[in-house]
C-alpha cells in the first residue's frame, strides 16, 4: 500500500482500487463493527460509510483514490500548522502516492471546503463535487466560532451527558476531543477568516449539493452558534448554476443523512460520468 509524506512529516497510507478515469475522496474504507459501530449508528452515522462510497465509485467504472485524512489528523494533530495552504498540500501528496497527476474530487463538509481550497492551488483536478459545504456564502466565520468553542470545551471538559445520543445534537455526547484536535481546526478557519468565496471562478465541472434541511444550531456550550450549510445553496443557486455549478438539495435530508453513500452515489456517479 503506497504511503504519503504529510505537511507535518506524518505519513498516511492510501488506498487505490478500480480502474478508470481517477477519483480522490479522503474517507476511510474500514469497516467498523462492536460497540463503536453501534455507538455511531446511534448517532446516525454509518461505520461504514467510505467503503461503501469507494466501492460504489469503483464498481461504477472509476479509480478510487482514498486516505483516511480525518482519522489521521485525530491521531496527529497538526494544531499550529492546519492551514488551508496545508491541508491542500496534503491532499497533493495523497493524489502524488497513488500516482494520479490528474484527478477528481469528492469531499463532505469540511473536507468539501478542502476541495474548493485545492481545486484554487492546483490545476491538477478534473472535477470537484463538495457535499455539505456549499461553494457560495460558506458559514466561515461560524464555523471559527463553533471550532473555538470547541477549543475551550477541550481545554475544559463539561461532565459527560447521562441521556442516549441523539442525532444531530452535540450536547447528548460526550466531548472526548483533545486540545490539540480542536486547536488545528481554529487554525484551518483562522486561515480562511479573509477568505471570499464571492470571488472564486473555476473552470472545472462541479457539483453542489446538501440536505434541505443541513443547517445546524449549537446550544450554549456551543454559545449557541448557528452554521447555514443548506440555505446558502438555497438562496445562491440560481447564481451558482450560472457559474456553471451542478447544485442539488436532498429533500428530508440534514448533514448526517446528506452524507449517505444512498443520497451520495445517485448524485457523484452521474455527474463525474459526464464530467470525465
Amino acid at each position: 500500500m503506497p504511503t504519503a509524506r504529510l505537511h507535518d512529516g506524518s505519513t498516511i497510507d492510501v488506498k487505490v482500487q478500480g480502474s478508470g478515469p481517477a477519483v480522490l475522496t479522503p474517507v476511510s474504507t474500514r469497516l467498523i463493527e462492536g460497540e463503536q459501530a453501534e455507538a455511531m449508528r446511534a448517532w446516525g452515522a454509518d461505520p461504514h460509510l467510505g467503503h461503501h462510497l469507494a466501492t460504489g465509485l469503483a464498481e461504477a467504472g472509476f479509480q478510487v483514490i482514498t486516505a483516511d485524512y480525518e482519522g489521521h489528523r485525530n491521531e496527529h494533530p497538526a494544531p499550529l500548522t492546519l492551514t488551508a495552504d496545508a491541508v491542500a498540500a496534503d491532499l497533493l501528496a495523497i493524489a502524488d502516492a497513488a500516482g494520479a497527476d490528474r484527478f477528481a474530487y469528492y469531499g463532505y463538509s469540511w473536507t468539501a471546503l478542502s476541495g474548493l481550497q485545492l481545486a484554487l492551488r492546483t490545476e491538477r483536478l478534473t472535477a470537484l463535487a463538495m457535499g455539505g459545504f456549499p461553494p457560495l456564502g460558506g458559514p466561515y466565520a461560524a464555523m471559527l466560532a463553533v471550532t473555538g468553542s470547541a477549543h475551550r470545551l477541550a481545554l475544559d471538559p463539561p461532565p459527560p451527558p447521562t441521556g442516549d445520543a441523539v442525532p444531530g445534537d452535540w450536547d447528548s455526547v460526550a466531548f472526548t476531543q483533545t486540545p490539540d484536535q480542536t486547536r488545528q481546526f481554529v487554525t484551518l478557519y483562522e486561515s480562511l477568516r479573509d477568505f471570499d468565496d464571492s470571488t472564486v471562478r473555476l473552470s472545472i465541472p462541479r457539483l453542489a449539493f446538501a440536505g434541505e434541511n443541513d443547517n445546524i444550531q449549537y446550544g450554549p456550550a456551543w454559545d449557541n452558534a448557528y452554521v447555514a450549510l443548506a440555505e446558502p445553496l438555497r438562496k445562491h443557486q440560481s447564481e451558482l448554476t450560472a457559474y456553471g455549478w451542478e447544485v442539488s438539495l436532498i429533500p428530508e435530508a440534514d448533514h448526517l443523512v446528506a452524507m449517505q453513500a444512498a443520497q451520495v452515489l445517485p448524485l457523484l456517479i452521474p455527474f463525474l460520468r459526464s464530467s470525465l
